[in-house]
Order: structure tokens, then C-alpha cells, then sequence
């Protein structure tokens, strides 16, 4: 039995009690939540097609209390992260699902343990993200896993921890790795090595490199050592480190060997401190004496100087006088004579 609707939500009494059901489509519906106990009423639930919705949440307990029957979960593009689903993934409330299809999500990474509670998982469809790599992905416990699909994704190299777990798990068969931006240097080596002794990448022949230019589109089975330039390390972050390292203890070194030679001409640097202290002493006195004297001098050449003018104030002029006896008689005093 199969049924279809669309809403906005899924609340918990979204469905009657269906024991049949099997299969729910509920593509484009615009769905932006799932709530607690809203699958509850369907325990036959094996197809559960949520594509093209803009997920927001999905309550980790939408099936209710009890573990799901549920086989395929479709979420392609409906999902911006995965924090949406990843409680409903991570919480075991999934034992059977066999089909994953989280494609077309634009995903750039991938939470830790994202995987961890579904043993039973044969099919993985994570195509068409923007994954830049699989550092922190553990496929640990993936026993059944058939296929992994990680094509047209952003990943520029299979790190030596990943390909040991794809080389670990018994079951894996189909792994597509097409339309990814390979980067041809020396940390892709291993990943080359793989690839050519392994049987489980679809169409290997046709990956190849992106970067560098001088091996720009070049297959990546056919690439050898002596392409990639692996005379010198290139693995920068780790130098950086070990420069860190060496740096703090030629720093360590050299305040210890400060405070050695402190510590040794103690008695010599405690008299060139007194010696400071008294050639300050001395040059402070002298300037003081300075500006004393220069303050004296001072105060003499205003006083000095305020008597002459005082001088020149009550002496006559001898223009004036020279003038005043060549005047004639006042006719006063002509008519007194």
C-alpha cells in the first residue's frame, strides 16, 4: 500500500493508525518539519521519499519510541545541513535502513559518527554535494555497505585513513569518485596506489587530475612517482609545526643563557648600577648648579640694566641746553634793567 500528501508539517497526528502502509511519498511538498510520533502509525514504513522539501527538522523520535522497519530514505535536496536529520540518524531508531540517498544537498562536510547506528546500511548516495573531504567520516561498523556514490562532490584527495576503511569493509563493490577536482601532488600518491591495484571505483580510468597544470587532465592510474616531484616534503602543515617547535626551543635556549650570564656577573652588573646611579647623581648636580648660575646671570644683567635706564632718565640733554642758552633776553626783564 502507498500513499501520498502534502503539508507543511507532519505533526503527531498527522496519519491514522495504517498498519499497511509501506510506502510515503512526500517530494516537493514544501515540508519543513517532522514531528515527534508523526510516522508513529506506520510500522510496516519501508519507502520513505522526502526529496526536494526544505527540511528543517526531524524530530529523532518520529517513528515513535520503537525501532522503525524503515528500508530507503530519500532526502536528495532536501536538506541545507545535516543537522536536520542527524539526531534522527545518530539516535538507532534506523536498524533496517538499507538505502541513504542524501544527494543534491550541498553538503561540505559530514558530521563525526554520522553513520555509526546504521548497520545495516548496503547503499550511500552522497553525490552532487560540495564535500571537500572525508577527514572526520568513519564508515566503521558499514559491514554491509554494496555502494558508496561520493561523484561530483569537491574532493581533492582520498586520505590514507579513508582508504583504509573502504579497504576494510567486506561488502563494498561500487564506489563512484567521477567529477571531483583532483589535486596531483605528493599527498595523492597513496590514493593513486589504490586505485590502481582496487576493483571497487567505477570508471577509474576516467578521474583525473585538476591541478597542477603540467598534469592538468592527465588519468590518475597513469600518473607515476616521478610526476608527482616528491623529492621534498609537501606536507606544509606538518613543517610548519616542527618549525614551531625548533623555534620555541632556540627561544627557550636563549633566555636560559641570558639569565646564566645575569646570573654570573651579578656582582659586576651591581656596580655598573651603582656606577649609573652615581654618574646620575652627578650629572643632575651639575645641572642644577647650571641653571643656577644661568638664573643669577640673568637676574644681574635685568639689574644692571634697569640702572642705566634710570640714569639716562635723570641726566640732561645736552642738545636742550645748548639751545636754551643761545635764546634771546625775555623783554621783561630788558625793561628791569
Amino acid at each position: 500500500m502507498a500513499g501520498s500528501m502534502c503539508a507543511r508539517s507532519l505533526p503527531a497526528t498527522a496519519f491514522p493508525a495504517l498498519p499497511e502502509l509501506r510506502d510515503l511519498r512526500l517530494s516537493s511538498c514544501e515540508l519543513r518539519a517532522v514531528e515527534a510520533d508523526a510516522l508513529a502509525p506506520l510500522p510496516s514504513l519501508w519507502q520513505l521519499d522526502l526529496r526536494s522539501n526544505p527540511l528543517d527538522f526531524v524530530s529523532p523520535r518520529a517513528f515513535g519510541n520503537a525501532s522503525s522497519a524503515l528500508r530507503e530514505l530519500s532526502l536528495a535536496g532536501a536538506l541545507a545541513n545535516l543537522s536536520a536529520v542527524a539526531a534522527l540518524l545518530q539516535g538507532g531508531a534506523l536498524p533496517s535502513l538499507a538505502h541513504l540517498d542524501l544527494a543534491d544537498n550541498g553538503l561540505l562536510s559530514l558530521p563525526e559518527g554520522i553513520f555509526s547506528a546504521l548497520p545495516s546500511l548496503q547503499h550511500l548516495d552522497l553525490r552532487n554535494n560540495s564535500l571537500v573531504s572525508l577527514h572526520n567520516v568513519s564508515f566503521q561498523g558499514l559491514g554491509q555497505l554494496e555502494s558508496l556514490n561520493l561523484s561530483d562532490n569537491s574532493l581533492m584527495r582520498l586520505r590514507n585513513a579513508t582508504l583504509s576503511q573502504l579497504r576494510s569493509l567486506p561488502r563494498l563493490q561500487r564506489i563512484g569518485l567521477s567529477h571531483n577536482p583532483w589535486v596531483c601532488d605528493c599527498n595523492i600518491e597513496d590514493m593513486v596506489n589504490w586505485l590502481k591495484e582496487s576493483n571497487q571505483v567505477e570508471g577509474k580510468g576516467s578521474l583525473s587530475c585538476s591541478y597542477p597544470d603540467g598534469l592538468l587532465d592527465k588519468p590518475l592510474v597513469k600518473i607515476r612517482s616521478s610526476d608527482l616531484n616528491c623529492s621534498l616534503p609537501v606536507d606544509i602543515q606538518s613543517q610548519l609545526q616542527t618549525s614551531y617547535v625548533f623555534l620555541g626551543i632556540v627561544l627557550a635556549l636563549i633566555g636560559a643563557i641570558f639569565l646564566l650570564v645575569l646570573y654570573l656577573n651579578r656582582k659586576g652588573i651591581k656596580k655598573w648600577m651603582h656606577n649609573i646611579r652615581d654618574a646620575s647623581a652627578v650629572f643632575i648636580s651639575n645641572l642644577q648648579s647650571f641653571c643656577e648660575n644661568m638664573m643669577k646671570k640673568i637676574t644681574f644683567e635685568e639689574a644692571r640694566g634697569g640702572k642705566g635706564r634710570e640714569a639716562r632718565h635723570q641726566a640732561p640733554d645736552p642738545v636742550h641746553q645748548r639751545k636754551k642758552s643761545h635764546l634771546p633776553p625775555s623783554p621783561v626783564s630788558s625793561q628791569q634793567d
